[in-house]
């Protein structure tokens, strides 16, 4: 069979079969020729691979929902003073139930809508429940984050922030977790299930205040007074000295632990049949590639910033810690990778399939090839482009890694 790219040398049908016979190709192979091959065929071929990498991502998304999604209920935490969050009146302690009459049963399905509506509108109506029971109702302003006067930064940061919107966070007793080998808190001789109630001679209440002492204390002695089963034990850490920015924090390699019913206090797990979990993965990869061209256009008008894009470094990087936590979350993120690399071809730039398309279109209403001369001009826009984007991608992944 022809080689596509012999025969798309010329946009001349006549001339590619001159060229074909003179290679040694028979008729009967010519036939099969790309170009001698319908409008609607060509349309067909080029179309192909994009939507593979679209029905890749849905039977991936289907897994992930078949196997069951886990996330963190939308329960409000501290709302920022002064922030479009308190200016709704939203409060501590409610839990998110619908978006603009979307359901929300994570922090996940709440980020992820509130995104996409910060495309489209300039408020939202957020359905929440308070621990008493009693249904609100709150208009949440979205300008904060669509009509700022910092719109470029605003799509670099995380959207609950910009609205002042934190994640609930419980008073965690102070017990030891995982303890990482030959950490300071290994070296000290913290063990898992251990209780701190004291350090550096303030007393422990939740973990949060065995945490501030540990960043305030860098390479500094601190006594630590720990209840393991029926004693008490006096011992020494020396926490690490951490570079955060511009300071040095203290670290000692130590998890906090949580008893599974303060975990399903704030953990919920979606389960779907085979139907169900089909409907949402069609669902979720439509989204995603609807936000992913929205966001394209958004950075090409300048509302959104181009370090928002990534190259090979950041994929392999964020590709090793999705397969870290475990296998949903990589094949989710093969899924949202797969999105965009579909997305991308089908873009009417010249040399991508959805520059193809383009020039098949264009043949429909001139009933005629598009020229050769017209297809090379293409060509060294389209890899100029192609260029630009990879440029860019690797700036950024070079700026992520001396800035981290």
């Amino acid at each position: 069979m022809l080689d596509e790219r012999e025969i798309e040398q010329t946009s001349n049908p006549q001339e590619a079969d001159l060229q074909a016979v003179q290679s040694g190709y028979s008729e009967s192979e010519l036939k099969r020729a790309f170009n001698r091959q319908s409008v609607a065929k060509r349309m067909a071929i080029v179309l192909a691979g994009p939507f593979a990498n679209l029905l890749l991502a849905i039977l991936l998304y289907w897994i992930v929902f078949m196997l069951g999604v886990v996330g963190m209920k939308p329960i409000i935490g501290k709302v920022i003073d002064h922030s479009p969050a308190a200016a709704a009146s939203i409060t501590l302690g409610e839990t998110i139930q619908k978006i603009n009459g979307k359901a929300v049963a994570t922090w996940q399905d709440a980020r992820w809508i509130l995104l996409n509506e910060s495309l489209k509108s300039k408020n939202v109506e957020i359905q929440a429940i308070s621990s008493n029971q009693q249904i609100h109702l709150h208009q949440l302003d979205l300008s904060a984050v669509n009509n700022g006067n910092n719109k470029k930064d605003d799509f670099d940061k995380d959207i609950l922030d910009k609205l002042g919107l934190t994640i609930y966070q419980p008073d965690i007793p102070a017990r030891i977790g995982e303890v990482i080998k030959n950490s300071p808190a290994d070296l000290a001789g913290l063990k898992t299930g251990d209780l701190v109630l004291v350090i550096n001679k303030n007393k422990v209440r939740i973990w949060e205040d065995f945490v501030q002492e540990i960043r305030q204390h860098p390479n500094v002695p601190l006594g630590v007074l720990i209840q393991r089963g029926a004693e008490e034990l006096n011992l020494t850490v020396r926490p690490e000295p951490i570079v955060e920015g511009d300071k040095t924090v203290g670290r000692i390699g130590a998890a906090f632990r949580m008893e599974k019913s303060e975990l399903d206090q704030l953990f919920v797990t979606s389960h779907y049949s085979a139907v169900e979990a089909f409907t949402k993965a069609t669902e979720k990869t439509w989204d995603t590639a609807i936000f992913s061209l929205k966001m394209l256009g958004n950075m090409m008008t300048g509302q959104a910033s181009w370090r928002g894009m990534s190259g090979p470094v950041t994929i392999a990087s964020y590709a090793g810690q999705s397969a870290h936590m475990g296998f949903k979350v990589f094949i989710a993120f093969l899924a949202l990778i797969s999105i965009s690399i579909g997305v991308v071809n089908l873009l009417p730039v010249p040399v991508l399939d959805g520059g193809h398309f383009m020039y098949y279109v264009v043949e429909i209403f001139t009933g005629k090839p598009v020229s050769e001369a017209t297809m090379v001009i293409g060509q060294r826009i389209g890899f100029s482009l192609l260029g630009f984007m990879m440029i860019l991608a690797l700036y950024n992944d070079i700026n992520r890694l001396i800035t981290g």
